[in-house]
């Protein structure tokens, strides 16, 4: 497992040097729009806590992290409306899961049809 890296865009982000668009920010959550939106709906959501990926993430959180994060998934999704018509939540992890910023979090996606998952 890589160590995490407190000079990671997100870790800026959560230390106030770098401004954000909060969506929502909770004790162990904050989300904000993809400042290069893939879809008309792209909102990041980040975990608080310094953790590099999804694995990190699911062995090292406490259960009121792990919760609180995947809540406020699921809350971004109803309140921008996509509940109804659908959307796609991706996690990208490690090199070849094309990982940009080694900080976990997930990309809300929606507001269009997607299309295929993974396309080669």
């Amino acid at each position: 497992m890589p160590l995490y890296d407190d000079s990671n865009i997100f870790a800026k982000i959560l230390r106030g040097d770098i401004p954000c668009q909060k969506v929502l920010e909770g004790p162990h959550v904050l989300a904000f729009p993809d400042l290069y939106p893939k879809a008309p709906t792209h909102i990041l959501v980040i975990p608080k806590g310094a953790y590099v990926d999804i694995a990190d993430f699911g062995a090292r959180a406490s259960e009121a992290e792990i919760t609180a994060f995947w809540r406020a998934v699921a809350d971004i999704a109803a309140q921008a409306g996509l509940k109804d018509s659908g959307f796609r939540v991706i996690a990208n992890a490690g090199a070849n899961g094309g990982q940009e910023v080694p900080h976990f979090h997930v990309h809300i996606l929606g507001g269009c049809p997607l299309g295929p998952m993974v396309s080669r």
